[in-house]
């Protein structure tokens, strides 16, 4: 074996030099030979794995186990090389069939760890002579669909092979998947050193469909100036849907009081916007966005002199809430930015004049603002008037219109 591998490596190496020259066609031609040969070296390493791992090898010189010693000797992340033992193991248990086509090039290694778990399910669920038509049948559907699709059409396998217990099994399946599913859910939470949060987990089924109804409509570019990757869009999404949640008052009480963010800062560098604010959780946030944050009638402003005495606390009445948001609302209809179709509930007060800086909290001085034009009026040079007819108007900054014509939003028509 060793001189056929020598001969091959030879003969792979004395390629490298030639694909430069070659004509389109055989290009195409060597990339299928090429990719072939990758698949059948794939069978060989697999069942060399397989056999250095029954006869103990790894033990014998020392290492811990099989993948532990692959990892040293090839060099190789350990995850990487217990996939290896494990997919070699699985392709030792699979039919004759399965391992064949891998040793002719017809299929990859991650197609027949496809196959043969899908034909393992069939075995248990249809029996051996089941199993043997799933072979073939999957073998076949792998020279036309890759390894994720091939698993979506193998939970179907059965109508093909045994119709007969098909229904039964795919009710069967899906009582499985629905159980898995409720006792793998969970969400995790890892505070960073800066405040921020990393957020990990698994949704199952129908949490992920609320999920995705609740944030889909919100991660759309809400115009051409929309620069957020669609990571930041989600983002933003869920904190818009978190925004919802808490401005409805709906929430239970957490220590006694309505859930709520609260945000302390002192009077000074607030209307000066020097100095930080502080959360009530503790991570401290910049001036600019205190200022925005007090905008919203879901926020308590807690402002404090120089002793450290509060001077004022926001209560929700004083801000954007009760008659004075409905009374928005039938004004702007949504967010007021041009070109921005969101509707009123995914939308902030904003003060046109900052109230830090003594302007009053009524509707000549209030422009609705979905959270993400909100941010971006905060940290823009966007400014936002009402116009000769009571309504918002935004006067874009000189680099992006020298004329800096008024624009308006025309998605939400006036009654």
């Amino acid at each position: 074996m060793i001189d056929a591998l020598e001969q091959a490596d030879a003969a792979v190496a004395a390629c490298f030099d030639t694909a430069a020259w070659a004509s389109e066609p055989d290009l195409v031609a060597a990339l299928d030979a090429a990719h072939r040969l990758e698949q059948r070296l794939a069978a060989v390493k697999l069942s060399l794995v397989r056999e250095l791992d029954g006869r103990g090898t790894a033990t014998a010189q020392g290492a811990s186990s099989t993948a532990v010693w692959l990892r040293d000797r090839l060099r190789l992340g350990v995850g990487v090389a217990r996939r290896l033992v494990e997919l070699a193991a699985t392709l030792d248990a699979a039919p004759p069939g399965v391992r064949e086509a891998l040793a002719g090039g017809v299929v990859d290694v991650e197609q027949v760890r496809v196959i043969a778990e899908t034909v393992e399910t069939v075995h248990a669920s249809a029996g051996a002579e089941a199993a043997d038509k799933a072979v073939g049948v999957l073998v076949d559907w792998a020279t036309q669909f890759d390894a994720a699709l091939l698993r979506k059409l193998g939970t179907r396998i059965l109508d093909h092979v045994a119709p007969d217990v098909a229904d039964a099994a795919a009710e069967a399946a899906l009582r499985a998947q629905e159980s898995r599913a409720a006792r793998d859910r969970h969400i995790t939470i890892s505070e960073q050193t800066d405040g921020r949060l990393r957020l990990a987990g698994i949704l199952d089924t129908e949490a992920a469909a609320a999920l995705r109804a609740a944030i889909d409509p919100l991660t759309t570019p809400t115009g051409p100036d929309d620069t957020r990757t669609p990571g930041q869009r989600r983002h933003d999404a869920l904190v818009d849907v978190c925004r919802l949640a808490l401005r409805s008052g709906e929430l239970p009480e957490n220590g006694g009081d309505l859930a709520q963010v609260v945000v302390t800062t002192d009077y000074d560098g607030l209307t000066r916007q020097l100095g930080t604010g502080a959360l009530d959780i503790g991570p401290h946030l910049t001036p600019e966005a205190v200022r925005r944050l007090a905008c919203d009638a879901s926020i308590l402003p807690a402002v404090l002199g120089g002793t450290g005495q509060p001077l004022d606390v926001g209560r929700q009445r004083r801000l954007i809430s009760g008659p004075l948001r409905r009374a928005l609302v039938l004004r702007d209809r949504g967010c007021a930015f041009p070109g921005c179709d969101r509707p009123p509930r995914w939308c902030d007060g904003h003060h046109i004049r900052h109230w830090a800086d003594g302007g009053t909290t009524c509707l000549a001085n209030a422009v609705l603002l979905c959270g993400h034009h909100h941010r971006h009026l905060h940290h823009s040079d966007w400014v936002v008037q009402l116009g000769g007819d009571g309504h918002p108007e935004f006067v874009p900054p000189a680099w992006l219109d020298p004329e800096q014509v008024p624009r308006r939003n025309h998605y939400h028509p006036r009654r």
